[in-house]
Parts: structure tokens; sequence; C-alpha cells
């Protein structure tokens, strides 16, 4: 079986209600933080960009504004979303652990996606993809939710109406095993279509959880010159998250 057939049901069969799990606006901040950081970190002013793990295009619709954007991801589903929103960018198939697109990108951005790599050695090899196509003097910036040290135990809810259908979720995020490099998610998706019959939806994702200390090794045993920054949102408390900065010389 290939990683794709393995993908959860929300980026497969039901990745055409992600629009309603989560909007494009609701990314404007954060985009405008990693466009910001992206800027200021390159050697020269980045023009292209490689987002590995894009999605349904949520960043990508406002990064698209000051890049020009190379899109990859492993779901077909969730690309055809992505083109939707965004058709003005490039979009590939592509798994972020093995991808080769044999060029260099001025910068390259990976958000929450990295966090479905479950061990150090699938971390690492994302790392190398990302030096692999990030040019000297660029920059990759990762976005990943939470560190051993920030991770939480925690629930949320959600969800949009849009198009004559309805979606709501519920997110019980734990660790049963805090010795290990993984931690779950369960969602509920409760799905409706016009004034029909609600359908609830069970589905649980398996996310890696590894600590700084970690996280900078692996930037910089494949090249970059690592950095640990504070991630910077309005809805964020200061010091709660944060991102990974990596430079690759020049």
């Amino acid at each position: 079986m290939s990683a794709k057939d393995d993908l959860p049901r929300l980026y497969r069969d039901l990745a055409d209600w992600w629009p309603l799990l989560s909007t494009p606006g609701h990314y404007a901040e954060e985009a405008e933080f990693y466009t910001r950081t992206l800027q200021a970190s390159c050697a020269s002013a980045p023009l292209t960009l490689l987002e590995m793990g894009s999605g349904g295009g949520n960043n990508a619709s406002h990064m698209k504004a000051h890049f020009q954007l190379t899109l990859v991801d492993l779901s077909p589903a969730m690309l055809k979303v992505s083109r939707q929103l965004n058709p003005q960018c490039e979009h590939i198939e592509g798994d972020m652990r093995t991808v080769r697109l044999g060029r260099t990108f001025d910068a390259v951005f990976i958000h929450d996606a990295i966090m479905y790599m479950q061990t150090e050695a699938d971390l690492r090899q994302t790392l190398e993809t990302a030096y692999i196509h990030c040019r000297s003097g660029g920059a990759v910036l990762l976005a990943p939710d939470c560190t051993r040290e920030t991770f939480k135990p925690s629930t949320a809810h959600g969800g949009h109406d849009g198009g004559g259908r309805s979606l709501r979720y519920l997110e019980w995020t734990w660790d049963p095993d805090p010795n290990d490099t993984t931690f779950i998610s369960d969602m509920v998706y409760v799905l409706r279509e016009g004034s029909g019959q609600v359908i609830c939806i069970p589905e649980r994702h398996v996310l890696g959880l590894f600590s700084q200390e970690a996280w900078m090794h692996l930037m910089t045993s494949v090249g970059f010159q690592a950095q640990c920054l504070p991630f910077v949102h309005s809805d964020i408390p200061s010091g709660l998250m944060h991102v990974f900065l990596g430079k690759k010389p020049g």
C-alpha cells in the first residue's frame, strides 16, 4: 500500500468538505507572519516559494500575492480543492519525504502537514527534501502545531456553512504514551447537506511529537543553520507556539 492510499479520509473522499472545516480567511494573519519571516531571512528578496504539504491551499491563498508558488501535496483530492482556490499556482502531487522536482526555490515552507511525520527518520527525510530544493542563501520555514515542550491535551470545535452544506467538528487531542514520538488527534466530523440527514464520521489522526532539541538537531544535521522562533499571532499567547527557521549557507 502506498502512503497516498493510507491517507485519512479528510484528505481522500471527504476532501471537498475541507473549505467548511478550515476557511482561507482564518489564515490571513499567520500567512502574513510566515511571509515576513521568510522575506527577512533570505540573503536576497525571495521570489519563488515551494510549499510542501500544501493541502487545500489556505496559506497559499494569501502568500501567492508575494511569491511565485509551487504547491506539493500527497493528496490528489486536496490538490483539486487548492486548484479551485489558487488557479494561478503550480500544483504537483508528491510526498514531502521523497519528492524531487529537479530545481531549487528561493524559500521552502511547510505548515502543519509536517505533523504527520511520526518518526525522526521521516522528519529527517522531509528536511533533506527541503534542503535539496532550497537555493543557497535561501531559507526554510517549518510551522508545527506543537513541540514536546508545548504540547497540552485539548479539545476544540468549529465548522462552517456554505454551498448548501454544513460541517461541524469536534477535536480531542491527547497523548497515550509520553515516551514515544506521536500523539493522537481524534476527530468527529458532523456533515449535513441542505436540510437532509446529518452524518457523523469519526477519524483518528496520528501525529508526530518531537522536542525542540530534536528539531534543531535534525535541521542542523541536513545542513541548515537553524533557529527556533516564537510564533507571533494575536490569538496565540506568547511562547505557546514556535516555528523553526533554517538558512541554507550561500
